[in-house]
């Protein structure tokens, strides 16, 4: 004489799905080692996804500092570059010995009427 939990084809195998028979006790007991294998590889995948998402985060952040630097290092380049050219100009018109100086105001035009 069979039992009703061991043979689900005599209750039909849509039947035994749909109802939720296939998850009994037994199943569990069954294959513990498997559903706890199963268990791991989904919470190590969640683990690795969430750790790629950080990363690419901040990897992202980090770009975004580097370009605001470098855009800074230009400006700074710019600015040194400037004040050599304006240092190496009145040097040589020192030793060329012109009468020149700088000016604090900039040239204006003369209009005559």
């Amino acid at each position: 004489m069979a039992t009703e939990k061991s043979t689900p084809k005599k209750k039909g195998a849509k039947r035994y799905f749909i109802n939720g028979e296939f998850l009994s006790t037994h199943f569990f007991i069954r294959n513990w080692g498997i559903i706890l294998a199963i268990v791991v590889l989904i919470m190590l995948y969640i683990t690795n996804r969430y750790q790629c998402i950080t990363a690419m985060e901040n990897i992202q952040r980090l770009n975004r500092e580097i370009e605001v630097v470098k855009s800074e290092a230009i400006r700074q380049k710019s600015s040194y570059m400037n004040a050599i050219r304006e240092k190496t100009m009145q040097a040589s018109i020192r030793q060329a010995g012109l009468d020149l100086t700088h000016r604090d105001q900039p040239p204006y035009k003369l209009t005559i009427k």
